[in-house]
């Protein structure tokens, strides 16, 4: 048992009092205590070090580092891979290109790519375009913001750099909504608003409006009116993309659709009707029909947590409703956030933990994944550009095998 000391502690005037008493208690060590012996076990004291078996790190099958030489960089590709044999973010970064190239290479996979932050603001957006016209990405879950800015883009407008020395109060008086150190311009939102007032003006009120289907019609207005410039929403309709925007309410898009359908019914017409679930049914139904999943997660919040969540829908259907389907999960996990884990939010968990949601197969079935902490607006640019090269690099070689193969018949 534990010994009591009271120990007197002197504080100087004024602080608490002239004298205090402190209370220790201490193990006990000393006197007639015999405890200690209960920590002895074969003669060592608990907590004593241990003769350590050095092992041998190559017999061991560790893999050893690489030092990042500089002059053997000719590409990004190669600072990728160099990178990938090193520590920390930067070994994080490589291994995450390992894990996109896996999943376009793959043939039978799936790719949903999802979506949050200011990704189309910061000027990303011909990045998602690029991995849409490639093939690599089949599906798009987003914010409605983030599809909205990308539409101020895809229509020819520009963001601007945001002067520090601006109040947010000048900002608003002038008309700029700032996006960190960026600004949208409230016009260009209002040029936004034309279009959508186009595309809803044209809704058959017949016809039940969900987000991929709204995003749809969107792209195809932008494939015939804004030729000559890139987008998502035009990329994904030439290329047969679904774009699904679970929290549509909350956005520009959502917004334009709620003061078309006010201005509706103050003309007598009959309003625009939108189901959610429509996007959710379409969304499994299209990821059921699939071999293999993956999705590349960029930032994380509903669109992260909206894609996910098909494994559980899918087993809760077979579970509770009896239905006779096939429990899919993504087998490849991409995702570039710097949220970290321990704030408990879903945009910082690891795939470790969606794996005991029944939202992915774990790496000991085949499960791939890559985890990045860093800003997506370096991340990303430095990952696609290096799996793009590989890619190209990929299908030169294949082509030339092919004319080398025909040459030799």
């Amino acid at each position: 048992m534990a010994t009591s000391y009271v120990v007197p502690v002197e504080y100087p005037v004024g602080k608490i009092a002239d004298l205090a008493w402190r209370l220790c208690l201490k193990p006990g060590n000393h006197g007639n205590s015999h405890s200690g012996n209960a920590h002895n076990i074969a003669g060592k004291t608990a907590g004593e070090g241990k003769n350590r078996h050095l092992h041998n790190p190559i017999e061991d099958r560790l893999i050893p580092l690489e030092p990042l030489d500089l002059g053997k960089v000719k590409s990004v590709d190669d600072l990728v891979r160099a990178m990938a044999k090193t520590a920390f973010t930067g070994r994080q970064l490589g291994e995450a290109a390992d894990v996109l190239e896996a999943m376009a290479l793959d043939e039978d996979c799936f790719v949903v790519m999802t979506l949050a932050g200011a990704m189309t603001v910061a000027k990303q957006g011909l990045i998602i375009t690029e991995l849409i016209d490639r093939g690599i990405v089949n599906a798009i879950v987003s914010t409605g913001a983030l599809m909205a800015h990308g539409l101020v883009e895809a229509t020819g407008r520009a963001h601007f750099r945001a002067n520090p020395e601006v109040s947010d109060e000048e900002l608003y008086e002038q008309g700029y909504n700032r996006v960190y150190d960026t600004l949208e311009p409230e016009q260009n939102l209002d040029d936004v608003e034309e279009v959508m007032s186009s595309v809803l003006e044209a809704w058959d009120h017949n016809e039940v409006m969900c987000s991929y289907k709204l995003n749809h019609a969107i792209g195809a207005y932008l494939a015939r009116h804004a030729q000559g410039q890139r987008g998502i929403l035009k990329s994904a309709y030439e290329k047969g993309v679904p774009v699904f925007v679970p929290a549509f309410s909350d956005s520009e898009l959502g917004l334009d659709t709620a003061l078309n359908n006010r201005m509706r019914e103050s003309t007598g017409r009959h309003k625009i009707r939108f189901d959610p679930f429509e996007d959710l049914e379409h969304f499994a139904a299209t990821l059921l029909r699939q071999k293999k999943l993956g999705i590349f997660t960029i930032g994380g919040g509903v669109p992260r947590n909206w894609s996910q969540q098909f494994g559980p829908f899918i087993e809760l259907r077979h579970r509770r409703l009896g239905e006779n389907l096939p429990l899919k999960r993504y087998h490849y996990g991409l995702r570039i956030c710097p949220e970290p884990v321990y704030w408990g939010g879903l945009s910082g968990s690891p795939y470790s933990e969606a794996v005991s949601w029944g939202k992915f197969v774990p790496p000991s079935e085949g499960g791939k994944f890559g985890e990045v902490f860093v800003d997506a607006t370096v991340g990303l640019p430095i990952i696609v550009a290096a799996v793009l090269e590989r890619l190209d690099k990929a299908n030169k070689t294949a082509r030339k095998g092919k004319k080398e193969t025909a040459k030799g018949k």
